[in-house]
């Protein structure tokens, strides 16, 4: 990984086995990051970050205007999401283990020790995110995995600062970010048919864009819709 500066914007490159070179630019920050073959020359990456520098600023500019929550003190009265909808969290102190459940339409309640601290608090509602994606991936993966035809090794749940899923192809691994489970169902399973898919092909090429098409025909409203910034 390299930082190439343009026009006093820091631009995190790398260079990979791949065919087309790539530019996006990520949440919360608006970091920017670059992927380019590895036949290319440093100096024709800067030359095309030069060329798409007004779409920089127009992407990092809507990425940081795009609605965040605030930092987390695991107290009554907090928005927390799961599944798409938004809860209010209610902190009902008790002297047993730490327990989580939703509330109704518009509440998630927090059982915890009074003595328990904010990183314990968070490490609870963690924990309770962590089990029940568990319980919404393991379906979808074994149904996308018999209709593409496809089998993961091994998949995991992971917390990941940039992307919603990965899949390590040679291993046929697959990792997950934990923060899906804030996200609507349907996007979760859009992850699932996307890392599943790399799986017949690595790259994000035409051939990649048309197995999605095959199998999820609506894909690109729910990545959209995916990569709205609220969590």
């Amino acid at each position: 990984m390299k930082i190439l500066t343009i026009n006093n914007i820091p631009i995190d490159a790398e260079w990979k086995k791949i065919k087309n070179i790539h530019l996006s630019i990520y949440p919360p920050a608006g970091r920017a990051h670059v992927s380019a073959p590895i036949w290319m020359s440093e100096d024709s990456v800067r030359l095309f970050l030069i060329t798409k520098l007004n779409w920089l600023k127009k992407k990092a500019g809507e990425v940081l205007s795009q609605p965040r929550q605030t930092k987390r003190e695991f107290v009554s009265g907090e928005n927390h999401y799961y599944k798409g909808r938004r809860y209010i969290m209610r902190v009902i102190y008790r002297n047993q283990p730490p327990k989580i459940e939703i509330d109704g339409l518009n509440h998630i309640n927090l059982y915890i020790r009074q003595t328990a601290s904010a990183v314990q608090k968070a490490q609870a509602l963690q924990e309770w995110y962590r089990r029940e994606l568990k319980i919404i991936l393991e379906p979808f993966v074994k149904k996308w995995e018999s209709l593409m035809n496809v089998k993961a090794s091994r998949w995991e749940v992971k917390r990941m600062k940039t992307l919603w899923g990965s899949c390590n192809v040679g291993k046929a691994r697959i990792l997950f970010n934990l923060e899906l489970i804030k996200k609507p169902i349907h996007c979760i399973e859009y992850v699932v048919v996307h890392e599943l898919a790399h799986l017949l092909e690595n790259r994000h090429n035409s051939r990649f864009k048309s197995i999605l098409d095959a199998n999820l025909p609506n894909w690109r409203p729910i990545k959209e819709e995916l990569n709205e910034f609220i969590v």
